[in-house]
C-alpha cells in the first residue's frame, strides 16, 4: 500500500478507547476512531448489505464507509463466534466492490482470538513491533478494559437512583479521558481505584426493594448501546437496577472457562452448548430467577440463530421460575417508538407484580 497507513475499526460501545490506545502504542501510524454510531450509519450499512444479514453486520459496514471516506486504508474486524466469523471476507468483498482500496486484518482465528494472533497482526501492520513492548503493552489494555467493565458493573446497580442528574455519566467520561492518557500499568491501576471510590461515593437514593432486571441475550445489541436504542439508559431513567452479563472481560476471558459450571447448573434444560451466547443465556436466566431479580429482558438482532434456538427453552425456565420476560429483536427497521412502548408497558407490569 503506497499511501500513509491510517488505521480505523468498527464501534463497539466504549471499547473503542482501549482498542485506540493499543494500536496507538503499537504502531507509529495514525489511527482514528469510526465516527459516533448514528442513523447515518445504519442507513449505510444497510444499503450495501444482504437483505438478511443480521443488524450487526450492517452497523459494522456502515463504520468501515464512515472510516473509510475519511481516509482509513487499513481495517481491523474483530471475526469469530457464529456467522460473525464470516464477517470480514464479506464486508472485504463488499467494500472493494463500491471501490474502496484498503486492507482488511482481523483479530479473530478460527472462531476465536488470540494474542499470539493479535500479535502477528501488529508486526504485520508494523514489523518493528517488537514482543516485549507488545506484550506490555497488550497486558495495560487487557488490564483497562477489566477495569472498564468493573465500573460498568457499579453503573449499571447505581446510576438509575443518582440524586444529581447526570454524574455518573459525567465522572464515567473523565474516567475513561483519564485511562486513555495512562502512561504506564501503575498509573492505570492508580486512576482505576481512585474512579471506583468516587462512583461508590456519588450520592444515591435507592430503595431496598428495587425493581431489579437481567438483560440477556446476544453479544453486540448487549455491548452497542445505539443498536438497543440506548435500553439501559430507559431503564435507569424508571430508577431501575440493572444486571448485564456480557462484556468483553467475559467473552475474552471467562466465558470458556465456565462452560462446564454453568452446563451443571442447568443440567434440566440443556445438556449441551447452543452456539454462540444461547446456552450462556439459559444459564443467566436461571441464575436472575434464583437471585431474586423482577423481570428479564432478553434482546437480539433479526434473525439471531443460536438466540432463535435458546428462546423456547429460556421461556420454559421463565414459566417454572414465574419470572416476567420480554424479547425485543432488533434490525435496521425496528421502531423506537414500539421499542419503548413496549417497554414501559412491561415496566408497569414490574410495579404492579411487586406491589402485589
Amino acid at each position: 500500500m503506497n499511501k500513509k497507513p491510517i488505521i480505523s475499526f468498527p464501534h463497539l460501545g466504549d471499547y473503542h478507547i482501549p482498542i485506540k490506545f493499543l494500536l496507538g502504542h503499537l504502531t507509529s501510524y495514525e489511527v482514528i476512531e469510526a465516527p459516533p454510531i448514528t442513523k447515518k450509519t445504519i442507513e449505510l450499512g444497510t444499503k450495501h448489505s444482504p437483505d438478511f444479514v443480521c443488524v450487526p453486520f450492517k452497523y459494522n459496514l456502515g463504520n468501515f464507509i464512515e472510516t473509510l471516506d475519511a481516509g482509513a486504508n487499513i481495517l481491523i474486524q474483530a471475526g469469530g463466534g457464529c456467522r460473525y466469523g464470516y464477517y470480514p471476507e464479506v464486508q472485504e468483498k463488499i467494500l472493494k466492490d463500491l471501490g474502496y482500496n484498503f486492507e482488511l486484518l482481523t483479530l479473530g482465528e478460527n472462531g476465536h482470538v488470540y494474542l499470539k494472533h493479535i500479535y502477528k497482526m501488529m508486526k504485520r501492520i508494523n514489523p518493528k513491533t517488537n514482543i516485549f513492548k507488545s506484550s506490555y503493552y497488550g497486558i495495560m489494555t487487557i488490564l483497562m478494559v477489566r477495569f472498564m467493565d468493573e465500573i460498568d458493573k457499579i453503573i449499571r446497580k447505581n446510576i438509575g437512583f443518582e440524586k444529581e442528574k447526570g454524574s455518573f455519566t459525567t465522572l464515567k467520561k473523565e474516567m475513561l479521558d483519564d485511562f486513555s492518557s495512562c502512561k504506564n500499568i501503575h498509573s492505570l491501576i492508580g486512576a482505576y481505584h481512585k474512579y471506583k471510590k468516587e462512583f461508590l461515593m456519588l450520592p444515591i437514593d435507592k430503595p431496598d426493594n428495587c425493581l431489579k432486571v437481567g438483560i440477556i441475550g446476544e453479544l453486540y445489541t448487549s455491548m452497542e448501546p445505539f443498536s438497543s436504542y440506548f435500553l439501559e439508559r430507559e431503564l435507569a431513567s424508571m430508577n431501575i437496577e440493572i444486571k448485564r452479563f456480557t462484556n468483553v472481560t467475559y467473552l475474552l476471558f471467562q466465558k470458556r472457562l465456565r462452560e462446564k459450571k454453568m452446563l451443571k447448573y442447568i443440567k434440566d434444560y440443556c445438556k449441551y452448548t447452543l452456539g454462540a451466547d444461547g446456552m450462556d443465556n439459559v444459564y443467566r436466566t436461571k441464575y436472575l430467577i434464583d437471585n431474586d431479580y423482577d423481570g428479564i429482558i432478553h434482546i437480539k438482532p433479526f434473525g439471531c440463530t443460536p438466540e432463535i434456538g435458546a428462546i423456547p427453552i429460556i421461556k420454559r425456565v421463565c414459566d417454572e421460575g414465574k419470572i416476567p420476560i420480554i424479547y425485543f429483536s432488533f434490525d435496521s427497521q425496528t421502531s423506537e417508538i414500539g421499542i419503548k412502548t413496549r417497554l414501559e408497558a412491561f415496566y408497569d407490569m414490574l410495579k404492579i407484580k411487586k406491589g402485589r
